[in-house]
């Protein structure tokens, strides 16, 4: 197993993201093993942290108490934990783990990849990797261009997808922005200001080309709001939870750590993910471009990220009527890194095979659904998978994009995830194992969040295992319907949900 950082984890360590999930997930929607991580997390609070007698009462410890999550985190706990769950495998001799690898090159031909080439990011280092299965988790489906397989970015046409949200003509290079996330503290009465950020005076003029139109500047407490695209006032304020007669306060949204929760720490020690509309950066993409591109993109991401912080620090509106909070602090300990910057962004939408099966906005949109089925209510569904190998459940969430679109948010219905999706049309030994399946423009935006993604991995790992063990290809075991069936009870027998207990659908 190969990671471009120096943290596995992906979203949940490098990227500094705490957990998006659905609203049933203490109870169902999710694999075992997934409840297992987190599960972990909480255990690890429980062994480690020198918990209040309260937050241990608490069934479902949220121990930053974030509003978007139930169980907002610090990065490096879950780090602790993924590396807990490999160990076993790592001193078995049965995983090995590149840290600090990217693949750079694939031997392919025809429908089979022979090898990839991998390069140590420190030393330059290349090495060739070779077996009878490759799966994809990159954040970019970084192996479909190296092994030429065929895949989608961007947007798709309304022709080609027959989604009615799908915009008139294709739009290859329009993908949602990503994000470089960062960690603040706040500690009241000290001046943590850092120095000017190189582009701050254009982060803090610049004013949004998008359509339907921003309210105004990106560094300000107004935005678009997802469902309705009509300005929103926001807040911030490290200070307290809420502020009475005032929005939603973004330093609890995702607060990762809430030093309630704790005894014997600072009462300041309380720290807060930046992953907010303000940081969203959507000037380019970070794939199909030159290295000069990327490289020119991605320190345009951090630039936002650290004239929002620089923002948040000297100029924002307090609801005391002042400016700025000077004590905000960049926790370069949580990020691990020497710039407090996040160790890889927040990357939204990847390059997607086109797959055996492409999930569209009418199998998964409630609106779409609707209207193809002439159903409402309970009656109403998803599009049922014969060949499900995972469930989940988001809106169609897909936020400012580098084509100028502004939120696209559409409701939609708790959905399965096909097996067709995982497998690429012409390559017999490569499967999808993350946001890079077969899903459009569109329904990436729902089956991008973590305990999707973590779903499409673990039901991809076992098909390739089933398949190397049984002398057979993923192709072959989703188009025998006695092979897929026996699969498909092997998996739930591993605690992977294949449908939704009737009670959540609803």
């Amino acid at each position: 197993m190969t990671e471009e950082t120096d943290w596995v984890g992906g979203q949940l360590t490098s990227q500094l993201v705490p957990p998006d999930e659905h609203p049933w997930i203490e109870q169902t929607g999710c694999t075992q093993m997934y409840r297992d991580y987190r599960n972990a997390v909480r255990a690890y609070y429980h062994k480690h942290y020198p918990l209040t007698a309260a937050a241990r009462a608490v069934t479902h410890l949220n121990p930053g108490n974030g509003s978007v999550s139930r169980i907002a985190h610090e990065p490096r706990v879950s780090l602790a934990v993924l590396e807990a769950m490999l160990l076993p495998y790592l001193s078995s001799g049965q995983l090995t783990l590149l840290l600090r690898n990217r693949p750079v090159a694939a031997d392919a031909t025809g429908t089979q990849i022979r090898a990839v080439r991998v390069r140590d990011l420190d030393t330059g280092k290349e090495r060739s990797i070779e077996a009878s299965y490759f799966l994809d988790a990159t954040e970019q489906g970084d192996l479909l261009p190296l092994a030429k397989v065929d895949y989608v970015t961007g947007a798709e046409s309304r022709a080609d997808t027959k989604e009615p949200t799908a915009p008139e003509k294709a739009a290859p290079a329009n993908l949602q922005a990503f994000t470089v996330c960062f960690v603040l503290g706040y500690r009241e009465g000290e001046d943590h200001t850092i120095e000017k950020p190189a582009q701050y005076d254009f982060w803090r003029n610049y004013i949004p080309k998008l359509t339907p139109a921003w309210p105004g500047k990106l560094l300000s407490l107004s935005y678009s709001s997802p469902a309705t695209l009509q300005p929103r006032e926001l807040d911030v304020n490290p200070g307290a939870d809420s502020t009475p007669g005032r929005p939603l306060n973004l330093w609890v949204y995702r607060r990762i750590r809430d030093h309630r929760n704790f005894t014997g720490i600072p009462q300041d020690s309380s720290m807060s993910l930046i992953n907010w509309p303000q940081n969203d950066y959507w000037l380019g993409n970070l794939h199909d471009v030159s290295e000069a591109e990327y490289a020119k993109h991605l320190e345009g991401g951090k630039q936002l990220s650290l004239s929002l912080a620089y923002w948040l620090q000297t100029e924002a509106p307090r609801p005391d009527g002042g400016q700025g909070w000077k004590g905000l602090e960049l926790r370069k300990d949580a990020s691990g890194t020497d710039d407090g910057m996040a160790k890889y962004p927040y990357i939204r939408e990847s390059r997607r095979i086109r797959a055996e099966f492409t999930v569209t906005e009418e199998h998964v949109g409630a609106k779409a659904r609707a209207a193809s089925t002439g159903k409402s209510g309970a009656e109403l569904s998803a599009t049922p998978f014969e060949d499900s190998v995972g469930i989940g459940s988001y809106r169609i969430d897909l936020h400012p994009s580098s084509g100028g679109d502004n939120y696209i948010d559409i409701s939609s219905l708790p959905f399965q995830v096909p097996m067709g999706a995982l497998i690429p049309r012409q390559m017999d030994n490569l499967l999808a194992a993350a946001k890079n399946l077969g899903v459009t423009h569109l329904t990436n935006g729902c089956y991008r969040l973590h305990p999707v993604e973590w779903n499409i991995g673990e039901s991809a790992g076992y098909l390739a295992s089933w398949c190397a063990q049984k002398g057979t290809t993923p192709r072959a075991v989703r188009n025998n319907k006695a092979h897929r069936e026996e699969f498909q009870k092997e998996i739930v027998r591993q605690g992977v949900l294949t449908e939704w207990p009737r009670f959540t659908a609803r």
